[in-house]
């Protein structure tokens, strides 16, 4: 464990790490609350899995883009700390699994080396930034998102404002109005346009997938991107105040946005505009790495099978805006593959492009810069890797979560049904193989992180009991969503539930109703058409469970009877706290505040300094029972039963005391007297626990 104290550079990296593994001690000693200890691992990338014992590590990745070097780096920590695979997510991480958790510090240190980040990868944190995969090379882009993205994601990261919030919040970037980044499904979604000359973002807010998907609303449709920082840091703060905590079900930012509907989002918004430290970020894109392009000529290259290479071209090349370059998309089935490939296709990538690929939103690879002449030995290179399959972004390209092979809550298996599904339109419906028309999402459970209730068909792993209380597994069918473009998408509607072993037989009934009736729409068009009765009744003798056979309570998969085991979900970090784990957590808050203050991080320290008396409010407020669903809640109930009412003394109310938050402006003065204040209550409220703790 000695190593990274040595040899890490960046002493906040390295402050983390250690950080980390002492919070392991302190919780493996009994010293820390196991929920606490939960949301702390997690804003640090280490997730629970299904198996006892063994951690989640997930890798964040910016908007996808990897190196070589970084790569290798990947590979290397994989083989060491894990199994050696990799699995890449939809939204553009890398993630490993059957990790000693004892190991987790190191594993981060040897990934830090290569500028690899697990911090705030999950938890109630800002997760990977997003972005089209192809930006920087797509043919219909106003510009490069890249260093936008790029600037967000360093923003944001470890910045205390999104560190503790009720929720996950996700952010993309689209590339043009074809909207790949799919902002209309994220709490924060930007798209590229450019007004007289000014560079800016169309601006969605407050979309989500989930149980109850929400369109996102068009927040500005012009943005210059100058803005774009200060803007996101209002929200940030709107959402950790008045956003819901307690009810896991009803913390994201969509529900606040149903809740108090966009005009009343704008006011919060606008009271907040003076804690925000900078009006204005412009983002450096001129000081952003550019592509090097290798010079290296590949050697000549005989094709073997050129039938085969043909369909590949005419599925898995995607144009680049710039002349004489292709990029190669790989299609990668369920979204793994192995350190074995990755060292290769990082080698051929340096030698022979631009030394970096991209990860895709549909669990795939893209390598940039492959010149046109190239073409025939990349084929011949990534036939070797087994990475020349046709179908790349087709309907044969299935994407699937993990689901019950590791995810603690998958209801049903999502990766056996998609391998035997993309099995069946490679066998029975080869023509959907160049379909770029047709999109199939799958996910083990209602959190929809397969996507499945944005694409054309979907299918949603469930349960279903038979008259005899037998339980096997099921499919949720969902038919019609897709994303339409410039932030408009449509949700899919749940048309049917059927045992997961018909779901073969569910698609080649909808396959061939619209080969058969679709007289060349797309399916999305198609769908709208005939509507969610129509596919219903098509679909509903597959649904009858009065005599299953015994293969139907076996899922996808594995060859045991099928048995419901869900357990804690960790995706959004839920914590029970312990009141005087609350009041140690603003000791730390205060900590950190005087820390910042003295790297005259102001609005930093201003933020630590809020969040310190807000958690000692809730931890007096726990300890009678009083709901603490949100931080404007906290506020207000604390002034009412403790203030107000006698039991503590303060000069005012405890909402002028903690809200000069967004009264004043992030000056040094203020984040001076600010962390006094903190500093004075919470002795105030440790002072009043010990007292009631007495005469308990």
């Amino acid at each position: 464990m000695q190593s990274f104290r040595t040899e890490l550079e960046n002493s906040v990296v390295e402050k983390d790490i250690i950080d980390l593994e002492a919070k392991i001690r302190q919780f493996q000693e009994g010293k820390l609350d196991e929920e606490k200890f939960r949301s702390l691992r997690l804003a640090r990338g280490v997730y629970g899995q299904r198996q006892q014992g063994v951690q989640m590590i997930r890798i964040k990745l910016p908007y996808g883009k990897v190196t070589s070097k970084q790569l290798k780096r990947i590979s290397d920590v994989a083989d060491e700390y894990s199994t050696g695979r990799l699995h890449i997510t939809t939204r553009q991480d890398i993630q490993i699994h059957y990790v000693d958790l004892n190991r987790t510090p190191e594993l981060w240190a040897e990934l830090e080396k290569d500028e690899v980040t697990l911090r705030e990868a999950c938890g109630n944190t800002v997760r990977n930034v997003t972005a089209s995969e192809t930006a920087g090379i797509d043919p219909d882009e106003p510009f490069d998102v890249s260093p936008y993205a790029d600037a967000v994601f360093k923003y944001f990261l470890r910045n205390p404002i999104g560190q503790e919030m009720g929720r996950k919040f996700k952010v993309s970037f689209s590339s043009s109005d074809t909207d790949t980044g799919l902002s209309y499904m994220h709490d924060l979604g930007f798209i590229a346009k450019i007004r007289n000359g000014v560079r800016g973002f169309k601006v969605m807010i407050g979309g989500g997938l989930g149980s109850q998907p929400r369109h996102a609303d068009t927040l500005f449709d012009f943005l210059s991107s100058d803005q774009i920082i200060p803007l996101m840091e209002g929200v940030i703060r709107v959402f950790d105040r008045h956003g819901e905590r307690k009810s896991r079900a009803k913390a994201r930012m969509k529900f606040l946005l149903k809740a108090i509907g966009l005009e009343g989002f704008k006011e919060l918004l606008e009271a907040e505009q003076k804690a925000v430290p900078r009006s204005s970020v412009p983002i450096d894109t001129w000081g952003y790495p550019q592509p090097q392009i290798a010079d290296t000529l590949p050697p000549t290259t005989q094709i073997k099978d050129e039938n085969a290479f043909q369909q590949w071209k005419t599925t898995n090349l995607i144009p680049q805006k710039q002349p004489g370059f292709v990029a190669i998309g790989i299609k990668v089935l369920l979204g793994d593959f192995y350190t074995d490939k990755a060292r290769k296709l990082a080698d051929l990538v340096a030698k022979y492009a631009a030394g970096e690929i991209r990860l895709s939103l549909r669990q795939n690879i893209i390598i940039p810069f492959v010149k046109e002449a190239s073409i025939p030995f990349f084929y011949t290179e990534l036939e070797k890797l087994g990475f020349v399959e046709a179908g790349y972004n087709t309907a044969a390209d299935i994407t699937a979560c993990p689901g019950t092979d590791t995810c603690n809550l998958g209801i049903a298996s999502s990766t056996g049904i998609a391998e035997e599904l993309e099995r069946l339109i490679k066998a029975e419906y080869s023509n959907y193989i160049s379909n770029p028309d047709v999109v199939i999402k799958i996910s083990g459970c209602m959190n929809a992180c397969g996507q499945h209730n944005m694409a054309h068909i979907g299918f949603q792993g469930m349960s279903i009991r038979t008259k005899d209380k037998l339980v096997a597994p099921a499919l949720q069918v969902l038919l019609g969503g897709g994303n339409i473009g410039n932030g408009e998408g449509r949700f899919a509607d749940k048309v049917i539930k059927i045992p997961s072993k018909r779901g073969p037989e569910a698609l080649r009934s909808i396959l061939d109703d619209f080969d058969a009736n679709g007289k060349g729409a797309n399916y999305a068009d198609y769908y709208q058409e005939k509507g969610e009765h129509y596919f219903y009744n098509l679909l509903k003798p597959l649904a009858d469970i009065t005599a299953l056979s015994e293969e139907d309570f076996i899922d996808w998969g594995t060859s045991k009877r099928y048995e419901k085991a869900i357990g804690v979900g960790e995706c959004a970090g839920v914590v029970i706290d312990l009141i005087a784990t609350l009041l140690f957590e603003s000791d730390e808050k205060i900590q950190n505040a005087q820390s910042e203050l003295e790297q005259e991080n102001w609005a930093a320290s201003i933020y630590y300094s809020y969040t310190s008396m807000v958690n000692s409010a809730k931890a007096l407020l726990t300890s009678e029972n009083v709901k603490t669903n949100t931080h404007a809640g906290i506020i207000s109930d604390f002034n009412e039963k403790f203030i107000a009412a006698g039991r503590l003394q303060i000069n005012g109310t405890f909402e002028d005391l903690v809200l000069q938050l967004n009264k004043k402006a992030p000056t040094k003065n203020f984040a001076e007297s600010y962390l006094k204040d903190a500093q004075t209550f919470l002795k105030q409220v440790a002072d009043f626990r010990k007292l009631e703790l007495q005469h308990a």
